[in-house]
């Protein structure tokens, strides 16, 4: 969350399925090569994204778009949805430099990263001054409007950004939202999702990628807290700014790993490492293994398109060079996604037919499959449900799930449930072909060895 006027105190800082049939071996190797040249496609193939921050006044510059259009499926507004642009004044609100970004984005197929709905700073002058009750009425107003405003255009919610102090202290921020109430940042969130419950909401903080540090381990202690309260968290970003005084730390796999067991998702979500040559190079390619590495990981953000873009241009920390050039570290990342190939089962073609076959775990066409995770503690679990659409979009899903004995369901988000049918709400039914959803429960007991299936329509 980057502005480049702005005083910056961090300079320590630092699938796509190949189902086609194979009709003639140059098309087949036309479509995986395709498949496998830009980050986005070949991060697709492990089901991940891969985005960058974008700002609305580039948007015609023709070399910047050209790379966004070819490179990257998520686009995260870099200030244009942060509190002082989207409510410059209390109660009126500026959706117009966001509302670019985002249709920019949609029209060319890629989802959006809202950032960010409650942070301490970038705040506008009214809301600078304001304390207590009227401050905490006021930020949850903005949460509710703007999260409302976006519903349904929003792959996932930063909705509290930064809450943190840095140092040994692992104390919140003291901030003029912190004085509001100690549960302020539970309050922003529950707003965020009766707002828009079909987006992740995140939290995101900087560093945060070194296990060991008091402020990781602050932020972790609040999600897991949360997960076991029914707080509606569904991922936490790391912004993973890096240079040679503060490098990628050895356990920065470990901090996403421990993090996602939590059940969240984890977000890389505003990637840039100070640096040139094959010594950035390598540190990228160790920042994109770590996120292959964790299956919860969603995928990588990088903070801005050439290193001219950068809130941190003069330690070129970017892929592309200013003339918009790729780099050794792009073709560090590119190579990487691409070692990992696609995540779905592998398609196999007779000798003597040109049809396709698939394993049984494959979603059937016109179908959709359920799959489950399980964060598990000593009395209470939560569970997080993926409905995956087959090879035709679906209008509605319902999941035959059953508990063992001894359970009690003590909340549910994005789901309608009668006994052991779980069925989808207003905005999750349609699923469009080889796409997910997810809905999620908590409960007290054993969640224990879950099967579900799925039907469709």
């Amino acid at each position: 969350m980057k502005l480049t006027s702005r005083s910056v105190s961090r300079a320590a800082l630092v699938s796509t399925v190949l189902t086609a049939v194979t009709l003639s071996a140059a098309a087949l190797v036309a479509t995986s090569a395709n498949a496998a040249t830009t980050l986005g496609a070949s991060a697709a193939q492990s089901d991940r994204y891969f985005g960058t921050a974008v700002a609305a006044f580039k948007l015609s510059d023709s070399t910047y778009v050209g790379i966004l259009n070819r490179e990257f499926t998520m686009v995260t507004p870099e200030n244009e949805m942060k509190i002082d642009a989207t409510e410059p004044t209390q109660g009126q609100f500026s959706f117009g430099n966001a509302d670019r970004i985002v249709n920019h984005a949609r029209s060319q197929g890629m989802r959006v990263r809202g950032h960010t709905l409650a942070w301490h700073s970038q705040q506008p002058s009214w809301m600078q001054g304001m304390e207590g009750s009227a401050l905490r009425s006021a930020i949850l107003n903005h949460v509710t409007q703007v999260a409302t405003y976006y519903k349904g255009k929003i792959y996932a919610w930063d909705v509290v950004n930064e809450a943190f102090e840095d140092g040994s202290s692992g104390a919140r921020r003291n901030s003029n939202l912190q004085r509001t109430g100690n549960d302020w940042i539970e309050a922003a969130f529950r707003a965020a999702r009766a707002a828009d419950p079909g987006a992740k909401l995140c939290y995101n903080d900087y560093n945060t990628d070194d296990w060991t540090h008091a402020k990781t381990q602050a932020v972790y202690r609040m999600v897991q807290d949360f997960k076991s309260r029914g707080v509606p968290i569904d991922c936490v970003g790391f912004q993973s700014h890096f240079n040679p005084q503060s490098p990628v730390p050895s356990n920065y796999q470990t901090t996403l790993q421990n993090f996602a067991n939590l059940g969240v998702d984890v977000q890389i979500t505003e990637l840039d490492i100070e640096g040139s040559g094959t010594t950035q190079a390598s540190n990228y390619e160790r920042v994109t293994k770590a996120c292959l590495a964790v299956t919860r990981c969603n995928g990588i953000t990088v903070w801005g398109i050439r290193d001219s873009d950068s809130w941190r241009a003069s330690g070129t920390p970017l892929l592309f060079d200013g003339s918009g050039n790729k780099k050794p570290a792009y073709t560090a990342v590119l190579d990487a996604l691409n070692s990992v190939g696609p995540t779905s089962t592998t398609t196999t073609t007779t000798t003597t037919t040109t049809t396709t076959t698939t394993t049984s775990s494959d979603p059937v066409p016109g179908g959709c499959t359920a799959t489950t995770s399980v964060n598990q503690w000593n009395g209470g679990f939560v569970v997080t449900v993926r409905v995956t659409a087959g090879s035709t979009a679906i209008r509605s899903w319902t999941v035959t799930l059953a508990l063992p004995s001894g359970t009690t369901v003590t909340g549910v988000w994005n789901v309608q449930r009668s006994g052991n049918q779980w069925s989808n709400v207003s905005y999750n039914g349609n699923v469009a072909a080889g796409q997910y959803t997810e809905f999620g429960f908590q409960g007290t007991g054993t969640a224990g060895t879950l099967s579900p299936t799925c039907t469709a329509a």
